[in-house]
């Protein structure tokens, strides 16, 4: 069995697309199912999927957390502003 990431908003996260490897930061946790760009995405609190902001683009994602990985925490990317 393995451990789920869980992910806070501002976590910066990355994950493959078909174009490639795309990075993004963590808009919101979904704990329930919604309709997300007229498609219906199934989440719970124990398999919660995350609304994902490109860095690149501003395009808004949706993914299940097994399928990101964590580049840099939220509190990371505070300390690094303040400089």
């Amino acid at each position: 069995m393995t451990v789920a990431t869980t992910f806070e908003r501002g976590d910066l996260v990355e994950w493959n697309s078909e174009a490639g490897r795309v990075r993004g930061t963590i808009q919101k946790k979904v704990t329930r199912q919604i309709t997300f760009k007229g498609y219906k995405r199934h989440a719970s609190p124990a398999e919660p999927q995350y609304i994902i902001k490109s860095t690149k683009t501003d395009h808004l994602a949706i993914h299940k957390g097994s399928v990101l990985k964590k580049i840099r925490s939220r509190k990371a990317t505070k300390r690094e502003t303040r400089k």
